[in-house]
């Protein structure tokens, strides 16, 4: 016997109308004075497929990376301890205190 098929989940692309003109750049929308300016104008126009498929923002793998760093667990105890202090976790601590000091020696 087969197993069922699962249905998998795609992004509707809108349907494109050719009775409607079509914005393909954003800095086509005009700046409105008005919601009522702003919907007389959405009425009558409409957006690329394509150009609202790339302003669907999707998360990069490069956008954090993980990494594996060994303390003394001394240290380790006394950075919680201060983080805990600050009400922070430790490890977003430990980002701030590495992006602060990455700044400083940079600016050196």
């Amino acid at each position: 016997m087969e197993a069922p098929r699962r249905k998998v989940e795609t992004t509707q692309i809108p349907r494109f109308s050719d009775e409607l003109p079509a914005i393909h750049a954003w800095k086509e929308v005009p700046a409105f004075d008005t919601a009522e300016a702003e919907g007389q104008f959405w009425a009558a126009h409409q957006v690329d497929p394509r150009l609202m498929q790339m302003s669907i923002h999707r998360s990069d793998v490069r956008e954090s990376t993980t990494i594996t760093l060994r303390f003394d667990p001394r240290m380790l105890s006394r950075i919680k301890r201060i983080a805990r202090r600050r009400y922070l976790n430790y490890q977003s601590m430990i980002k701030q205190w590495l992006s602060e000091r990455m700044e400083q020696e940079m600016r050196e």
